[in-house]
């Protein structure tokens, strides 16, 4: 006796979809009515047989376990009426479906589609949060017909055609002679019913487009890119079918006065030379209100200030990011001849009439415009 597995060239691990799988590729090649080849018709019966055997569980565990068939005809025999196969498996060989019985009409109702939409905020409100009124265009449950889709006052009546099955049978011509096929019916597209008299405000969809205001809660600490879930408020389904979710994209308007990197935020605090060199306090505006920024003398251009918490709430978690203040140092360019002599006395007097540049100092001008171009805000 030959090994059934080999005959259909799985392995013994195989699953039934897989066995299942193989039969049909061999059959399909080496049915006699399809191949006329001298031996051919052998080869189907081995395979038919293997099939009937590994296809059923019980059959199979008596076969792997004894490696005999608990006296089964090792023909082709009663293939056709044995357990496990049956007319239902060659027909869903050679047509991929099945002879009647079929799986009833179908449903008109359906889920919506999901909705994105963009909504723009200012970095303040990514940093506390906040609600945010949005004009949101969807599809909405039709108000006329309620989601029935029919006219008020009428309802769907059956199909004359399938009575109600969504289905029709047809006789088709086949290599194994007349057999039924079962397809969606025509009349009613497989739904069973048919709706006379549609709605006239959704044509029979039982939904239409809509504007609306919604109001959302932006949470602090979102970033652009971040998306929002509103679940059922998204596209109504067809025929009463429930609303799909609506996914709000967050995009963060680019501030004038800071930058975002990660949960910290940048600002560049410009000071006059004299205040850098002499000291000074000062009082600069904040998401948080106005705050003192100590100036200590001889302050170079690039050096940071750090505002401890004041800076992004974290999304996930509990505090803030802090505030980053890079102090840049401004040169005067005009000066009225009193000013220049001045400079041109404290010049002599630290000997620098002369001074040379040093390369590689440490003061680091233009630290937090390189941080702007390299973040932008996020």
């Amino acid at each position: 006796m030959s090994d059934h597995y080999q005959v259909l060239g799985v392995s013994r691990d195989a699953t039934g979809e897989e066995i299942k799988k193989a039969y049909r590729k061999l059959a399909r090649k080496l049915h006699p009515d399809v191949n006329t080849a001298p031996g051919a018709a052998d080869e189907f019966k081995a395979v038919s047989h293997a099939y009937e055997v590994l296809s059923d569980p019980q059959k199979r565990r008596i076969y792997d376990t004894t490696g005999q068939e608990n006296g089964t005809d090792n023909g082709f025999g009663g293939g056709f009426s044995g357990q496990g196969f049956g007319f239902q498996d060659i027909f869903d060989t050679f047509f991929g479906g099945g002879a009647g019985g079929g799986r009833g009409p179908a449903s008109r109702t359906r889920r919506g589609q999901d909705a994105l939409i963009n909504v723009r905020i200012d970095l303040k409100d990514a940093v506390f949060g906040t609600n945010k009124k949005i004009d949101v265009e969807t599809a909405v449950l039709c108000p006329t017909c309620d989601g029935s889709c029919c006219q008020p006052g009428t309802s769907p009546r059956t199909c004359d055609i399938c009575h109600g099955t969504g289905q029709v049978q047809r006789a088709v011509r086949s290599i194994l002679g007349q057999v039924m096929t079962t397809a969606p019916c025509g009349s009613c597209q497989g739904f069973g019913t048919i709706i006379p008299d549609p709605c006239h405000e959704c044509a029979g969809e039982g939904r239409v487009r809509s504007r609306r205001t919604l109001t959302i809660k932006v949470p602090a600490g979102v970033a652009t890119g971040t998306r929002i879930q509103l679940s059922g408020q998204g596209e109504a389904g067809t025929a009463g079918g429930p609303q799909g979710d609506l996914y709000v994209e967050i995009r963060v308007n680019a501030d004038p006065v800071f930058v975002r990197e990660g949960d910290d935020l940048h600002a560049t605090l410009t000071v006059p030379m004299t205040a850098a060199a002499l000291g000074t306090v000062i009082t600069m505006e904040t998401f948080d209100g106005a705050r003192e920024i100590s100036i200590k003398p001889g302050t170079q251009s690039g050096e940071v200030t750090t505002l401890k918490g004041l800076g992004v709430t974290h999304l996930r978690g509990y505090g803030r990011g802090d505030l980053m203040v890079h102090v840049q140092v401004e040169t005067p360019q005009k000066l009225d001849a009193e000013q220049e002599e001045l400079l041109r006395r404290l010049a002599e007097l630290r000997g620098e009439q002369c001074a040379e540049g040093r390369v590689g100092g440490t003061s680091s001008p233009g630290v937090f415009a390189k941080l702007r171009d390299r973040l932008g805000n996020h």
